[in-house]
């Protein structure tokens, strides 16, 4: 079968590899799609946040249809189309054990969620960046249609953002200096764009809300700057969610402001224990989330899928996919 693997810092290949032989409480699975994340180039790098070694095969985000099943298993069959959790106890799927970028890989039934019929192997494939903005804004704390929600960031994780609170009725402001992403957040449901670059955010957001700010702030961005300004466009009693990721990055801020407006302010990281409700609300609201996808290949260029992302910073997701011809 075809895999791409990283085979030390910077340097991967699609090889051919044996198929995987499945234990009793193990399921084989064809991928279907695949999406490439950060932090798998963070991996290719040789710097990852959790001990792994090479070669290694990455792919976390994906959707697979089930081949075979293990004398175990008894809630899977073959044909059933799956997704999968990557974070398992202390080991990280596709990461420090092989992940999905191949055509045919492995997984323990428990970390597989069934896909609804109405959910693509595309849709499928972005449960797990989508999970991780659904996430956000259920710890927001009962967002509804009475909510002015300020998304900081366009990435997949802000369009995960903005889609899930537009699905929830909340009117969406998103900040996102580059053009194309903010012409994705529009069509997710962004009511208002503002450009950081070409204008004052602050100023923006009390004039797109007359005055009394965001109700909910969600930074998705990553950027220690974008973070410090969460708290000066949130409205009274603003609930403030930091989602994106800074690793020793520093911002001056007015932290006065929390105790001042009676902010609730909460850090988050992943999508614990959210996977079958985001399934459910994918489901439920028929949410068009290919709009993510700006490139795809075929298994057998995934390295040049990799180049896409390392060469053209303009995309947003990048899938492969496997046909099964």
């Amino acid at each position: 079968m075809k895999a791409l693997q990283f085979m030390s810092p910077n340097v991967m290949a699609v090889n051919e590899i044996a198929i995987p032989k499945i234990a009793d409480d193990e399921v084989l699975l064809a991928s279907r799609a695949v999406g490439i994340c950060h932090s798998d180039i963070e991996l290719l790098e040789g710097r990852y946040i959790i001990p792994f070694q090479y070669p290694i095969i990455p792919g976390h985000e994906w959707a697979a249809e089930v081949m075979e099943v293990g004398s175990k298993v008894s809630k899977l069959k073959a044909g059933d189309r799956v997704v999968g959790e990557c974070v398992i106890g202390q080991e990280h799927f596709g990461f420090s054990i092989s992940g999905a970028m191949a055509e045919f890989f492995i997984a323990k039934a428990d970390w597989l969620h069934k896909l609804p019929e109405n959910v693509s192997w595309t849709q499928g494939a972005l449960v797990e960046p989508f999970s991780c903005g659904y996430y956000a804004t259920v710890r927001a704390d009962n967002m509804d249609a009475s909510d002015t929600v300020a998304v900081f960031g366009a990435g997949p994780i802000g369009l995960g953002v903005v889609a899930a609170s537009a699905a929830k009725g909340a009117r969406v402001i998103v900040i996102e200096p580059s053009a194309e992403r903010a012409k994705i957040a529009q069509s997710l449901g962004a009511e208002v764009v503002i450009d950081p670059t070409k204008q004052n955010t602050k100023d923006a957001v009390m004039d797109a809300t007359k005055g009394v700010g965001a109700t909910i702030v969600i930074d998705a961005s990553g950027r220690p700057d974008a973070m410090a300004a969460t708290l000066e466009v949130a409205a009274f009693h603003g609930r403030v969610v930091i989602i994106g990721i800074s690793v020793g990055g520093k911002a001056p801020t007015e932290m006065g402001l929390i105790q001042s407006k009676e902010l609730q302010v909460r850090g988050i990281i992943g999508s614990p224990g959210v996977w079958p409700e985001t399934i459910r609300f994918l489901s439920r609201t028929n949410l068009d989330l290919s709009k993510l996808v700006t490139s795809t290949f075929d298994i057998s260029e995934a390295d040049k899928a990799y180049q896409k992302v390392l060469t053209d910073k303009n995309q947003v997701k990048v899938h492969v996919t496997n046909s099964g011809k």
